[in-house]
C-alpha cells in the first residue's frame, strides 16, 4: 500500500526480489524460455501468485513483436450461430496460448471509422472476419497487412485472406430435397439481405425448378430477426394460400414462423413443416425440435483457426479456400405433407 492507502500493482522487480532471482530470469520465465530450470520456474510462479502479479501485455508485445491476441469481427453477436464457431476456434487458439478478442461490427466502431480499426489499434496478430460484413477499403487494407481468415460467409472477396465456410447451396438443397421427399410441393423460403441467405435462396429456386415446382416458388424477405420471421409467415398465411412447408434462412426466422403458425392455429408439423438453418441451440430445444441444416460451425471454426495460425507463421502463403459439407438434422418440425 502507498502512503494514501491505494494498492500498488506489483512489478517484475518485485517478483524477482520475492523469488530471489534476477529480473532477467523472471523475464525468461514469462517468455517460456527452456533455459530456466524447473526449480527457478517454480520459485517465480510462487512469487507471482503471492504478489498477484499480472504481466503487462503491452510490454511483452514490445519485446516480442506480438500481442498474442486474435481479433474476431462478428456481424451480429446476438446470432446464436456464432457459439459453435467460436468454440471451435478457441479450442485451437487456446493450445497456442492466443487470446480471442470479440467485436460486433454494429457496436465496435466509433462514428466515421471502420469497425476493424479498433483491432488494428490493438495490433492483433491475426484477424477473423465472421459473417456478412461490408468489405470496405479499411477492412481490405487491414487484411493486406494482418493475417486474416473469412469464415461463415461467401458474400465478399478479400484477396489476401483465407476463406473457410460451409456449402450454403448444398445445405439449402438438403433442406428442400427433404421437404419434397416428404411429399411437399408448396414450399416457401424466408430469405434475408445477406450473402449466405442469397446463396440459399438461389439453391432453393434451382431445386424447386429441377423438380418441376417452379410455379410454387415463393420467397419472402426478412431482416433475419424472429419478428421478421413472424411477419413473413403471417403474410404467407394471409395470402390465402398457406404453404405446406417453409424453409427459413436461419433458425431464428424459423422460430418466428413457428410462432405465427401457432397464433393462427396451424399445427406443426401436422399441417406445416418447418426447416431452419444453422442448427443452433434453439433448434434442439424440445418444445421446438426444429429440423435444420447443420453448417458444421465448430469444424469451420477449427479449420479457420488452423488456417490463421499457418498464415501468421508464414505471411507469404497463397490464399486458400475450404468449403465444408453441411448435414441435415431431422427433428420433429417436418412430416409427410397433408393439405389444410
Amino acid at each position: 500500500m502507498n502512503q494514501h492507502g491505494a494498492a500498488r500493482r506489483a512489478t517484475i522487480e518485485d517478483v524477482a526480489r520475492e523469488a530471489g532471482v534476477s529480473r532477467a530470469l523472471v523475464s525468461l520465465v514469462l517468455q517460456g524460455s527452456p533455459k530456466v530450470s524447473q526449480q527457478k520456474r517454480d520459485a517465480v510462479a510462487i512469487a507471482m501468485a503471492a504478489l498477484d502479479y499480472r504481466p503487462s501485455n503491452a510490454a511483452r508485445s514490445l519485446a516480442s513483436g506480438r500481442t498474442r491476441t486474435v481479433g474476431v469481427l462478428l456481424d451480429d453477436l446476438a446470432n446464436p450461430w456464432f457459439v459453435e464457431l467460436l468454440d471451435g476456434m478457441q479450442s485451437i487458439f487456446r493450445e497456442q496460448q492466443l487470446r480471442m478478442v470479440l467485436g460486433d461490427s454494429q457496436y465496435l466502431a466509433r462514428p466515421g471509422e471502420s469497425p476493424v480499426s479498433a483491432f488494428m489499434e490493438m495490433r492483433v496478430d491475426g484477424l477473423v472476419i465472421a459473417g456478412d460484413l461490408d468489405a470496405d477499403a479499411d477492412l481490405t487494407r487491414a487484411t493486406l497487412n494482418t493475417p486474416a481468415v473469412v469464415t461463415g460467409t461467401r458474400a465478399f472477396d478479400l484477396p489476401a485472406a483465407d476463406l473457410v465456410t460451409n456449402d450454403d447451396a448444398a445445405g439449402a438443397r438438403l433442406a428442400v430435397e427433404h421437404l419434397i421427399g416428404l411429399g411437399h410441393k408448396d414450399i416457401a423460403f424466408l430469405t434475408a439481405p445477406t450473402g449466405s441467405a442469397t446463396l440459399r435462396a438461389n439453391a432453393y429456386r434451382d431445386t424447386m425448378t429441377r423438380h418441376g415446382l417452379q410455379d410454387n416458388i415463393r420467397v419472402e424477405p426478412t431482416d433475419m430477426s424472429e419478428e421478421s420471421g413472424f411477419a413473413a409467415m403471417s403474410r404467407l398465411i394471409d395470402s390465402g394460400r398457406t404453404p405446406t412447408a417453409v424453409f427459413a434462412a436461419n433458425d431464428i426466422l424459423a422460430v418466428g414462423a413457428l410462432s405465427a403458425a401457432d397464433d393462427d392455429g396451424i399445427s406443426v408439423p401436422s399441417h406445416l413443416s418447418l426447416v431452419g438453418y444453422d442448427n443452433t441451440y434453439l433448434a434442439g430445444i424440445r418444445h421446438l425440435s426444429l429440423t435444420t441444416v447443420d453448417p458444421v460451425s465448430r469444424d469451420v471454426g477449427i479449420r479457420a483457426a488452423e488456417f490463421l495460425l499457418a498464415r501468421i507463421a508464414d505471411h507469404s502463403l497463397p490464399p486458400r479456400t475450404d468449403v465444408l459439407p453441411p448435414r441435415l438434422v431431422v427433428r420433429n418440425s417436418t412430416a409427410q405433407a397433408t393439405p389444410l
